[in-house]
């Protein structure tokens, strides 16, 4: 400390410093733990006997919770959690009941990754973070609710995410009733005789797991033996939106392959138009709707079936209109259709480019499917530039004309879209064109090309696709499309085939089911048990939450990450006494064996929005009457759900698609009365930093570079920057504890509001917080004494000047906090405390006190130290916001501007309300104006009150 700061500092030793600032804020973070400051009232029993609480709004406000990492918070970490904590402050100020906490999603991999490293136990590690978290978060003055945390790895927590699971698995979607009902209602159904089973047998002469397998393809949880994404170097499966668009897993950036493993799903299809239609009753970014919709990606056509050899190949088409230029078929490899049409030889004529070099078609199948195998579908989606394929052998029969079409087995025809079936029609179609001039195999042009280049597609470059053209050579025996638009033939195609049950029109979606199991130890168990038949049977409530067992070895076992034919082995599986169990389920004790699967780690995230109203209830997954205060439908919330979600855009699809689903099924079931999880999603922007890397492309310590000479030097070389990501292995982290450490926790607070708007990316610069820090030193004196420590304020009323501008930083502050501009309500108090500065002398109370009020919310420590020193005893959390004098807001004169031949020539002050006519009156009597016109008549006035006067001389 130099000698200048130490003498400063015993004249002014209540001057507002870090030091200050710590003990300040410590102190408060101590006060409100001790009173229960955040803890937002439930209602019990008649809501309508708690007047106080029944007049008060609720606000429901939730970020998306983190996962605790070892390595903690960085500055970018907080951004959003701040924003909702002056929000929230803000609505506890404006008369709402609050409901704000926060939680942990605290399974997943790199807990059981650092276990698997060091022998700790996943829960070790992670409850190790998590305190790491609340201590930075505690720090940062966030208001939360600490009675209604949760983290997902509790049993207590779990035991309901079991409980749901179990409410999926035990339901069906009615499609009549568009909605889900109880499984029990289904069988009831099959034994009264009301519905038939596949097979046209009575209910009562299926055997035990003929039932159970009737009701897997109803059921909203099922198991099944399916293609799914098998990435060996992780050990697990995937979902699809875990694999990133070049076929590799997220975590890890492991190849994934193609494997048929027995795993458990999700129907979230059944909920396909639900999940579409919704999306209009939520206020969400358009952007995060349309990634919704392109991801369940509804089209509407056909299903049209093509005999096969006694079977029939289903196809589903955008395009039934261009049936008849239909020359050949193409077969996802994985079709369960392959094998059963395959002949022992190849048929006489059959192209030596068709069979790939092999003597059979079992031998060209089968090497066919091992290459695909090894591909991930974005691989084989991706536009290559030699299509692959090889033909099956078989034929089949277009049912509008009567030809004989090839079968193709393809990579670029997926399982997981339509029927894993495809026409090909190549003449209208740029793969299907391809794939034909590969294979060579006859197009035929039955749309109308309008760009002149003929209709024999043996002369053209590509396929012409329109949606805009007339349908050609397209007659059979007993239907014509000819001359039809593409909309006529359509309806006229899809009428015929109907007629003929061979077809029918039928909408299609992108979606697939969600896959549900890992084959990961740190994990949900599921509440599962198989008996000696292997039928799947649920447990009873009273057996929850079934905990995670010890085990020796956290990890699955993994694999060469290129060992295709690898299959998951998982750490539940190697404790015996936990896998093999005798449990009475309600017929006497049985052997049964328990999934050794887990949950994905998006499980626990698709409710705790509902843990949150009612955490502690041992009961209930959520009281009913807490959840419809809290959450229930009501104006302008056609759903109901959260009124304000803030988290990243990332989680567009995965989470938040997710949620919305389980969310659907527990409203249908009668347990909740919300059918949207989230009503008002905003998506805040990220904090990014400048990443400095050397000559070999490593980053190093951003914190021990130098700025010289226009460059950037660290350890006397010359590296490069770039903004990009912060974090710890970019060597660009900073800490919110190191901010506050240096400035005080409201500073960071500040500083990170005011950095721009809250939705748009900005980067850090530790260099320009201490332009916030200063705000609060001025603002500090200008209500205390830095010698005495006491406030200076006097009884005396403002001057007009000073009550302008309070006021129109009321009213400006007071509407950016209500609409999220954070930046600028932080520019509005700036502007004000500023004027207060120049203006000296000490403050009106009436001043000082709505001052501190306009600060709580950003600033909530040093507010209550001033609102304290004040004279007040109790909290500044739920005073009332300070409301702008209209008369002060609106400005007393304005300046307006005339001009003749579009020159300047006078600037009138004048009232904000002047019409019109009088403003013009006093425009032409203005003696600069008379001069400037010189007796020249006038040939127009154009008047813009109260800003602008337009003179046209004649």
């Amino acid at each position: 400390m130099s000698e200048t700061n130490s003498a400063a500092e015993v004249a002014a030793p209540h001057r507002y410093t870090a030091a200050m600032a710590a003990d300040i804020e410590a102190r408060w973070q101590d006060f409100w733990d001790a009173e229960g400051t955040y803890e937002a009232p439930n209602p019990s029993g008649d809501l309508a006997g708690d007047a106080e609480l029944a007049a008060k709004p609720k606000k429901f406000i939730m970020d998306m919770f983190p996962y605790p990492s070892g390595a903690g918070l960085h500055v970018g970490h907080p951004l959003g959690y701040i924003a909702t904590d002056v929000f929230a402050r803000y609505q506890r100020m404006t008369g709402h009941n609050v409901l704000h906490t926060l939680g942990f999603d605290a399974f997943g991999l790199p807990a059981e990754q650092h276990a698997v490293a060091t022998g700790t136990h996943p829960r070790v590690s992670t409850e190790a973070a998590m305190d790491n978290m609340k201590q930075q978060l505690r720090r940062l003055g966030l208001g939360h609710d600490k009675r209604r945390s949760i983290a997902t790895i509790d049993p207590d927590y779990y035991k309901w995410t079991q409980w749901i699971f179990l409410q999926i698995f035990n339901s069906w979607y009615d499609k009549e009733a568009d909605r889900a009902r109880p499984i029990a209602e289904l069988v009831a159904q099959f034994e009264s005789g009301e519905r038939t089973t596949p097979d046209a047998r009575p209910w009562s002469e299926l055997s035990a797991a003929e039932r159970a397998d009737v009701l897997g393809d109803y059921r909203l949880a099922y198991a099944s033996d399916a293609p799914v994404n098998w990435a060996p170097g992780l050990g697990t499966v995937l979902a699809n939106e875990e694999v990133t668009a070049d076929g590799r897993s997220e975590r890890g950036n492991f190849p994934v392959f193609k494997a048929k493993l027995r795993q458990w799903n999700m129907r979230i299809t059944a909920y396909s138009d639900r999940l579409l239609n919704d999306l209009d009753g939520v206020d969400w970014p358009e952007a995060i709707k349309l990634q919704q919709r392109n991801w369940i990606g509804r089209s509407e056509g056909a299903r049209v079936d093509f005999p096969v050899d006694g079977h029939a190949i289903t196809v589903f088409t955008t395009r039934q209109d261009t049936l008849f230029g239909a020359t050949y078929m193409v077969l996802a490899p994985e079709h369960e259709l392959v094998e059963k049409i395959v002949p022992a030889a190849w048929p006489e004529g059959t192209h030596d480019v068709w069979t790939g070099g092999h003597a059979t078609p079992v031998d060209a199948v089968s090497a066919y499917r091992a290459q695909a195998a090894s591909k991930s579908d974005v691989e084989r989606q991706a536009e290559a530039k030699d299509k692959t394929g090889v033909f099956t052998g078989a034929y089949a029969v277009n049912p509008v004309s009567g030809e004989q079409v090839p079968v193709f087995i393809a990579d670029y025809v997926l399982m997981g879209y339509g029927t894993g079936a495809i026409m090909a029609v190549p003449a209208h179609d740029t793969r299907d064109f391809a794939f034909a001039r590969a294979f060579e195999l006859p197009m035929r042009c039955v749309v109308e090309p309008s760009d002149g280049r003929g209709t024999d597609p043996a002369e053209w470059d590509d396929a012409f696709a329109s949606y805009d053209a007339k349908i050609v050579n397209s007659s059979g025996k007993d239907i014509s499309l000819d001359g039809l638009g593409v909309v006529d033939a359509k309806a006229k195609i899809t009428e015929w085939l109907a007629a003929r049950g061979i077809g029918e029109g039928t909408v299609n979606y992108r979606l697939r089911d969600w896959l549900f199991s890992r084959q990961r130890y740190w994990g949900e168990p599921f509440p599962i048990v198989y008996d000696e038949d292997g039928i799947a049977h649920s447990l009873p409530e009273s057996m929850l939450p079934l905990e995670l067992p010890e085990v020796e070895d956290y990890s699955p076992r993994t694999f060469d990450p290129d060992d295709a034919d690898s299959r998951p082995e998982t750490p539940l599986s190697r404790n015996e006494d936990w896998v093999n169990v005798t449990l009475d389920l309600g017929d006497g004790p049985k052997k049964y064996r328990r999934e050794t699967n887990t949950m994905p780690n998006w499980a626990g995230s698709c409710w705790y929005e509902l843990r949150y109203l009612d955490p502690h209830n041992s009961e209930k997954l959520v009281d009913p009457e807490i959840e419809q205060y809290w959450m229930g439908p009501r104006e302008g919330m056609p759903h109901g759900g959260v009124d304000l979600y803030v988290g990243g855009a990332e989680h567009a699809v995965l989470h938040l698609l997710y949620a919305r689903f389980w969310s659907k099924v527990l409203f249908d079931l009668g347990h909740v009365s919300s059918s949207e999880p989230f009503h008002k999603l905003y998506n805040q922007g990220m904090i990014q930093a400048f990443v400095y890397r050397d000559s070999r492309g490593i980053a190093v310590p951003a914190a021990e570079v130098e700025e010289r000479d226009g460059g950037f030097w660290y350890q006397g070389e010359k590296v490069s920057r770039v903004l990009g990501k912060m974090g710890k292995s970019l060597k660009n982290a900073v800490t919110p504890d190191e901010i506050s450490a240096e400035y005080g926790a409201d500073t960071l607070r500040l500083y990170e509001m005011a950095m721009g708007p809250l939705d748009v990316s900005r980067p850090w610069d530790t260099r320009a917080v201490v332009g916030q820090y200063r705000l609060l030193q001025r603002l500090w004196r200008n209500i205390v004494d830095e010698a005495t420590g006491e406030a200076t304020v006097v009884g005396t009323e403002p001057d007009e000047d000073t009550l302008r501008a309070l006021h129109k930083a009321i009213d400006g502050a007071g509407q950016d906090m209500a609409g999220m501009r954070f930046n600028t309500a932080i520019a509005k108090v700036t502007e004000l405390n500023n004027h207060l500065t120049k203006a000296g002398g000490p403050l009106s109370r009436s001043v000082a006190e709505r001052l501190v009020l306009l600060v709580a919310p950003l600033a909530p420590h040093i507010a209550e130290e001033l609102w304290r020193k004040l004279g007040h005893t109790d909290s500044v959390v739920y005073q009332d916001f300070p409301v702008a004098d209209p008369a002060y807001v609106v400005d007393e004169t304005v300046t307006c501007v005339v001009q003749v031949k579009g020159k300047v020539k006078a600037r009138l002050e004048i009232s904000p309300s002047i019409g019109d006519e009088e403003l013009e009156k006093l425009a032409l009597a203005d003696p600069a104006v008379v001069a400037a016109l010189g007796g020249a008549g006038i040939r127009k006035v154009i008047v813009r009150a109260p800003k602008l006067v337009n003179i046209v001389p004649a």
